[in-house]
């Protein structure tokens, strides 16, 4: 029976095909949300063929950036709870720097997908990916205003919700190329929308920026 060498190959460059393609698409549709397969096509430097071969339709690749986004959050939110049961006493307001100095780098990758979203995936697709996120933000704020750290002015969930709307449109500012940020400012914004003095913030976020550089080098 002759043996199938070239499969593995094969598979691994249609691996890497589609890595490509989703790649460029990030970054082609962050320039114009109305941007062509074809011309994605090209851009990825793949033909037609090959890019409907992965993604028969333009829904197909935007769920597969959505699943990709899905993923990445799902990945940070992990890394917040693994870090909040390992020190459950950590002060509220450095857990909400920390988890959101986390998930902006995942928004800021695929924040081409807020002008695709809700119209291209739905409302209930958008809140099922940020269904990880949301809940979290909101715990967090729930024991911050328990324990005195956050104002207790709105509701948990409330607050929850506008500050999301808040990140979404600092994404947008981005994308417009208003704002460039690692994540430092926004968190410091994101800390004093929640109640906490400007001052305080910025040490917080400082403080949490530090010991997250140091933790690996620890580890060595």
């Amino acid at each position: 029976m002759t043996k199938p060498v070239a499969r593995e190959p094969q598979r691994r460059n249609a691996r890497s095909n589609r890595a490509r393609i989703l790649a460029t698409a990030r970054r082609e549709l962050g320039r114009n949300p109305d941007t062509k397969l074809e011309e994605l096509a090209r851009a990825a430097g793949v033909v037609r063929r090959t890019l409907f071969g992965h993604f028969p339709g333009r829904p197909a690749l935007l769920e597969a950036l959505a699943e990709e986004a899905s993923e990445a959050l799902r990945g940070a939110t992990a890394d917040g709870a693994e870090h909040a049961a390992a020190d459950p006493d950590e002060p509220a307001e450095r857990a909400l720097a920390r988890f959101t100095l986390l998930i902006w780098p995942v928004g800021d990758r695929y924040r081409m997908l807020l002008a695709l979203a809700r119209h291209d995936l739905g409302e209930e697709r958008v809140a099922e990916i940020l269904a990880p996120a949301r809940a979290e933000v909101t715990a967090v704020l729930e024991r911050g205003q328990r324990d005195g750290a956050f104002p207790a002015h709105l509701p948990p969930a409330v607050l929850s919700a506008g500050l999301e709307a808040m990140i979404v449109a600092l994404l947008e500012q981005v994308n417009t190329g208003a704002l460039a940020d690692d994540g430092t400012r926004v968190t410091v914004a994101m800390l004093i929308a929640a109640g906490v003095p400007e001052r305080r913030a910025r040490a917080v976020v400082e403080d949490v920026r530090t010991t997250s550089a140091a933790r690996p080098a620890q580890g060595e």
